[in-house]
């Protein structure tokens, strides 16, 4: 399908090919087809070649570099963290589409790290930066900041969020004792 100025789509709908277009506002690439990323019109900027939408609805919230996410970690291993993206932080708005980041071990933190367990735990909240959005839903992240990191940690033992102290968090109803890649803004 080619789609013409003015057309009305739908997310997930093919606009044209990358050969053919830049994808630009409210569009993606995903194996060198265009895609519309909201429900909209398709508006064709001939002379520049760009494809984008004309969101219909009220406008949702894009995952973009730079922004900052809150979300929740959903997966722990190896070299990298999953992490379910709940919101960008700063807009009320709901966000485009289900979006899952990835934080790699090189981006949890500044200097070296040996596991990445020792940064996060399944269950806790962190605030993190986008550093790249790789088609429809997945997103690379990075807590390397002082002040990106866990803003909130659940115990991996009883499951209750964890309290700071010094350089660790402890749990209040067990007592165990965690190390993580803390926020400047830990809620705990």
């Amino acid at each position: 399908m080619k789609a013409k100025s003015g057309d009305f789509v739908l997310p997930g709908d093919v606009l044209g090919v990358t050969e053919e277009f830049v994808p630009s506002e409210w569009t993606y690439e995903e194996d060198g087809e265009i895609k519309s990323l909201v429900v909209g019109k398709v508006s064709i900027d001939e002379k520049n070649k760009k494809i984008s939408i004309i969101p219909k609805t009220g406008t949702p919230a894009p995952v973009e570099v730079g922004k900052t996410i809150v979300g929740q970690i959903t997966e722990v291993r190896g070299q990298r963290a999953s992490v379910k993206i709940e919101k960008i932080k700063g807009i009320d708005r709901e966000l485009t589409t289900s979006f899952v980041g990835g934080i790699h071990i090189s981006q949890a933190q500044k200097g070296y790290l040996s596991k990445l367990t020792e940064a996060f735990r399944i269950g806790d909240i962190v605030e993190a930066k986008v550093t790249k959005v790789i088609g429809l839903d997945n997103v690379d992240l990075t807590t390397a900041n002082e002040e990106l990191g866990v803003l909130k940690a659940m115990c991996t033992k009883c499951r209750h969020y964890m309290v700071k102290t010094d350089k660790e968090v402890v749990c209040l109803n067990c007592g165990r004792k965690e190390r993580r890649k803390l926020a400047a803004q830990y809620k705990g």
